[in-house]
């Protein structure tokens, strides 16, 4: 039968990895939201210059 060998606690190196890990998770996050808003933000843009032009429905988007 195999024996129990002591082995130095792995503890520390599982805090740092989920630290690590819940870091990288919200940076990636981050990005994501801001490339996204970046992508819409020039589609609303586009859609907000076409309608003002139009005049009265300019008035009902923005009530």
């Amino acid at each position: 039968m195999s024996q129990h060998q002591t082995h130095e606690s792995d503890r520390a190196a599982a805090y740092r990895g989920l630290i690590l890990g819940a870091i990288i998770i919200g940076i990636l996050l981050v990005t994501i939201v801001r490339l996204t808003n970046a992508h819409y933000a020039g589609a609303e843009g586009a859609k907000a210059a076409s309608t003002s032009s139009q005049g009265s429905a300019s008035g009902a988007l923005d009530a």
